[in-house]
């Protein structure tokens, strides 16, 4: 199995090799099921004008696409590094079963791809933090929740 997990990092870091090249983030992603990629991704932020295009998240998109499912359970991810808390979310949701990184969040942090702020944000008061968060029409926004929750049709996951 080690020589699997060689091959898949290899073609998550051949991947971020490249984006970097064309002036992308350098981050790449792949995404195996039973010994097959089914998903992969670049850092496609500034291409696409996009600040969730990540590396994971567009391979996450590729693979469930592939799958025709929005979840990854018996998926194995590897990415060139450690997910920021937004692909670190994303790859809760998806479920995959085990992920791989190469750099770690010091060494992007060390390139001036620093989540620090981000972690620290998260643990602040609404009030407090750095991009103002305020509550409104709760009791109104509740009403969504109601219909889903009465919905003998839904989807969980």
């Amino acid at each position: 199995m080690e020589d699997q997990h060689k091959k898949f990092m290899t073609e998550a870091i051949k991947l971020s090799e490249e984006s970097a090249k064309s002036g992308g983030g350098p981050f790449g992603c792949v995404i195996v099921k039973d010994g097959q990629i089914i998903g992969r991704g670049t850092n496609q932020v500034t291409a696409k004008n996009d600040p969730t295009a990540h590396g994971e998240i567009v391979a996450i998109r590729d693979a469930c696409k592939k799958l025709n499912s929005f979840q990854l359970q018996d998926c194995i991810i590897y990415t060139s590094t450690e997910p920021c808390p937004m692909c670190l979310g994303a790859i809760y949701w998806a479920r995959p079963k085990a992920v791989y990184f190469g750099n770690t969040k010091e060494d992007a942090a060390a390139i001036n791809f620093d989540d620090a702020h981000i972690y620290t944000e998260l643990n602040k008061p609404h009030n407090q933090k750095q991009i103002p968060f305020q509550q409104i029409m709760a009791t109104e926004a509740k009403s969504a929740f109601t219909i889903w929750g009465e919905n003998p049709h839904k989807i969980k996951y």
